[in-house]
């Protein structure tokens, strides 16, 4: 973030303040020297001689200065992270409860000590180069008041002449020092300029095609063919140079296969769902979906269209995403509703909250939609944010669903509140469900048994309990916490 705040304002500054200061200095010292050069070339040519010598403390402190300063970008992004981390409502309250409180704090204190110590070498820097560029001008100024003497002596130049090109070496070395400090602010801004184009220079990941056509609307179906994906190297994905991460240790070679020639077809309306083992790879192959990443090989295919030749637009707006982790802006709830769809009426919203189960809470709350949610939702209830979640999704009204552990985190009450939101949502629509408690996914039109990347098992609840296997497996270690059911109960 702070990238795309702190230095941009210090990237800015180069092309305001910085560039403006150069600019006159530089009209000041042209017309100076021109105007001394018809009262005497050899002081002029003396003059211009020593103007080399204004450019050695900036150039030799220089490099020391951008070095401390893009140290001291890095603390800001690293005290700007624990701020949004730590210091947030979640992070707060985690901080606390595992009594760290003294802890963070202490580090974000070393951290803002160290910003702060930077801050006094920035300025010792800079009095060191004014001091230095005070002497150079002394110095030169003594120079040619020794030479202007001599000529005068000599008789090659009269004593009004001489006052008058001393008044103008002060018009002179006034801009040389100020353009000299100017050379160590823009060594300084430099760093910004590196770190702000470090982001725009990074290509997309995802990027659409020239030719590339939006889907067609209606009942969309979703093929999985022969689909295999590894993610990027490192390399590929992060800047070149990382706050906190060191980026000569960053690989280049891309990571192994996670998945491994999936080959599926959910039709029209019909629900199936995912299961398996934690890290199986189900939350991988639901991103491919609306294309959130590129398989590797093979191709994912929504109505019989390659996603990578469809529009990114049509691909987002046919699918839709209620992930275990809903999040909501920290704004109103018509603002959070509207995200989904900034066109939609009053009655557009209540009819999504109905369908969602959670209109009547809403419809309880003093300042009803205006209600502000908090910081990532933190005034509502795990059950009541997956609600809006689901509302949110119904108003955008997408022709694919995907729901990834959408109860998983719910206690009994509100996953029955949102199961039945959601069986609302998936009505009509084509849906992958992915979910751990497979008590959920029992009525699936097709269930896909995943295993370190692999589909391993396929069909329905009662055949895949019947051919035994991972799938029976996972289902009596659900049920080994109670005495009175077994896997027979469940076929």
């Amino acid at each position: 973030m702070t990238r795309l705040n702190s230095d941009v304002i210090g990237a800015q500054q180069a092309f305001t303040s910085t560039l403006s200061n150069v600019v006159g200095n530089l009209a000041t010292l042209i017309a100076t020297l021109v105007a001394m050069l018809f009262l005497s070339w050899q002081i002029t040519l003396l003059a211009l001689i020593l103007l080399p010598l204004f450019l050695l403390p900036a150039r030799s402190l220089g490099p020391k200065l951008s070095a401390i300063t893009r140290e001291r970008y890095q603390l800001d992004a690293a005290m700007g992270q624990t701020m949004t981390e730590r210091f947030n409502v979640s992070g707060a309250l985690l901080v606390k409860l595992f009594g760290r409180p003294k802890d963070e704090s202490a580090t974000f204190a070393q951290r803002a000590g160290r910003v702060r110590d930077i801050g006094v070498t920035t300025s010792m820097y800079s009095m060191v180069v004014l001091t230095a560029l005070t002497i150079v001008a002394g110095l030169a100024t003594a120079l040619v008041y020794g030479l202007g003497g001599v000529l005068v002596i000599r008789g090659g130049l009269q004593i009004g002449t001489l006052v008058a090109l001393t008044a103008y070496l002060n018009r002179l070395y006034g801009p040389l020092t100020s353009l000299s400090n100017v050379q160590v602010d823009v060594m300084t801004t430099l760093v910004s300029f590196e770190r702000v184009f470090e982001v725009l220079d990074l290509a997309p990941g995802i990027v659409e095609q020239e030719n590339a056509e939006p889907l067609p609307v209606g009942p969309t179906a979703v093929e999985f063919d022969s689909v295999s994906f590894r993610y990027p190297a490192a390399s590929e994905v992060s800047l070149a140079s990382l706050e906190s991460v060191d980026s000569g240790r960053l690989s280049s070679e891309p990571g192994e296969m996670l998945l491994h020639d999936l080959s599926f077809r959910i039709e029209p309306g019909q629900m199936v769902a995912l299961v398996g083992p934690s890290g199986a790879g189900k939350t991988t192959i639901a991103s491919l979906i609306p294309r959130l990443y590129e398989a590797t090989t093979g191709s994912v295919r929504l109505s019989g269209i390659d996603v990578r030749t469809a529009t990114l637009q049509s691909v987002r707006e046919r699918v839709g995403v209620v992930s275990q982790d809903a999040h909501l802006f920290h704004d109103t709830l018509r603002s959070n509703l509207l995200f989904a769809r900034p066109e939609a009426t009053e009655e557009d919203l209540i009819e999504s909250l109905k369908a969602a189960q959670i209109w009547d809470l809403v419809g309880q709350l003093p300042d009803g939609l205006e209600t502000t949610v908090g910081d990532r939702g933190h005034r509502l209830s795990g059950g009541e944010k997956q609600r809006l979640a689901i509302a949110r999704l119904l108003l955008k009204d997408p022709s694919v669903v995907v729901l990834d552990e959408a109860t998983a985190h719910l206690d009994s009450e509100s996953e029955v509140a949102v199961q039945a939101a959601l069986a609302r949502a998936m009505v009509g629509r084509t849906s992958l469900v992915i979910a751990h408690r497979l008590a959920t996914v029992r009525d699936a039109d097709l269930i896909l048994v995943v295993e370190d990347g692999q589909i391993v098992q396929r069909g329905t609840h009662e055949e895949l309990i019947g051919a035994g296997g991972l799938y029976a497996d996972l289902v009596n270690t659900q049920l080994l916490g109670s005495e009175e059911t077994n896997v027979d109960t469940l076929a």
